[in-house]
């Protein structure tokens, strides 16, 4: 592709197969699990063309090579399975919590050691890297919506030494590309906005060293660790509409923060998109836009908030994010959730349906707890 593409153009044409004559304009899904000897492939698990197109496409959005996973928390055990035994990492105290359970598992057997950080303090983070193996940011966080200053903690990461992850989730590469800011590796939960629509699960790692990826290429084949063809397939086409989807949804979410935070029964709204979020400035400096996730708290009522939760009837209450649908989610009701999460927090994942359509039924739910 032309280097000086803009992302919202490289998202639809990188990943296509070449232009020959007779030749389909977008690839198909490969179902073998074996192949005719004397090439490169060897094997199924080894890699499929479905893969390779959308790696190819995330990879040119990010800047480095991509590998895909089953999951993204296939993706971040991969990751994290680079630190050595003993070896310590640095994580955010919010963050999604699976990758947070994962570390605290491995903490229990002696795997490695974890320390918890509030993430948007950078001069705390700083000083808890000494000795760090990996430094796991995650920005904005999930679901407290907190902002990482993702060049200072990276430069200040490999001061001491670490690999310096960073969860994109919630930014999608189109507006946040953290090799560029610093970051050693890139991580998605392809399952949410890269897909799309709510019907893969999928995760992706992008690095731009070579031997970082020969490692984590290595643990994707040894674990079979590998995404279905389909799935691929399914997420390279859900991909290929992601600016016009996170254009929608994000202008969603921006009109629903601010008049959110007018509403009488909502005690706050985090979203870094609001000129007095504490994370704006910073998200402005190194984002170019704010994202499609918001969170609300209710003051304090955990009962009000879940009531919200079930009384939509637009919005699904359901646990997942980035689709084309809105979602929300009391995050407490989780035993796995962080227990400094305010059990009255909805986290809102905003889609791309009408913005008043949307308004109207969260209101309707919020006044019928009056």
């Amino acid at each position: 592709m032309t280097p000086d593409l803009d992302p919202s153009t490289v998202v639809v044409h990188a990943g296509r197969p070449e232009r020959v004559p007779n030749a389909p304009v977008g690839g198909s899904p490969v179902f073998s699990s074996t192949y005719v000897a004397g090439g490169d492939r060897g094997y199924g698990r080894f890699g499929n063309d479905a893969w390779t197109a959308l790696e190819d496409t995330l990879g040119q959005l990010e800047g480095g090579r991509a590998l895909t996973f089953a999951s993204g928390m296939a993706a971040a055990a991969a990751v994290i399975d680079l630190v050595p035994v003993g070896g310590r990492v640095v994580a955010p105290q919010h963050a999604y919590s699976g990758v947070l359970a994962l570390l605290d598992q491995q903490a229990e057997t002696g795997r490695l050691t974890v320390d918890r950080v509030d993430i948007a303090n950078t001069e705390s983070v700083v000083q808890t890297l000494d000795g760090a193996a990996l430094l796991w940011i995650e920005s904005p966080t999930n679901p407290a919506m907190e902002v990482a200053d993702i060049p200072a903690l990276a430069a200040a990461g490999h001061a001491a030494g670490a690999t310096v992850v960073v969860d994109n989730t919630f930014a999608t590469p189109l507006l946040q590309q953290p090799l560029a800011l610093g970051a050693d590796v890139v991580m998605h939960s392809a399952t949410k906005f890269i897909a799309g629509h709510s019907d893969v699960i999928l995760g992706a790692v992008i690095t731009a060293d070579d031997n970082l990826w020969s490692a984590i290429e290595l643990r994707r084949r040894s674990l079979g660790a590998i995404p279905g063809s389909m799935d691929a397939w399914l997420a390279l086409r859900g991909l290929r509409t992601l600016a016009l989807r996170l254009d929608r949804a994000q202008s969603n979410a921006a009109y629903l923060a601010e008049r959110l935070r007018r509403h009488p029964r909502i005690s706050r709204v985090r979203y870094p998109g609001l000129p007095d979020d504490p994370g704006h400035a910073r998200a402005a400096a190194q984002m170019s836009g704010f994202g499609a996730i918001l969170s609300i708290e209710l003051g304090g009522d955990a009962e009000g908030a879940q009531q919200v939760c079930e009384r939509t009837k637009l919005w699904v209450h359901a646990t997942s994010l980035g689709g084309v649908e809105s979602l929300l989610e009391r995050r407490r009701r989780w035993a796995i959730e962080v227990p400094t999460i305010p059990e009255d927090l909805i986290r809102l994942s905003v889609g791309i349906e009408h913005p008043e359509d949307l308004w109207t039924d969260l209101d309707q739910a919020l006044t019928s707890l009056t």
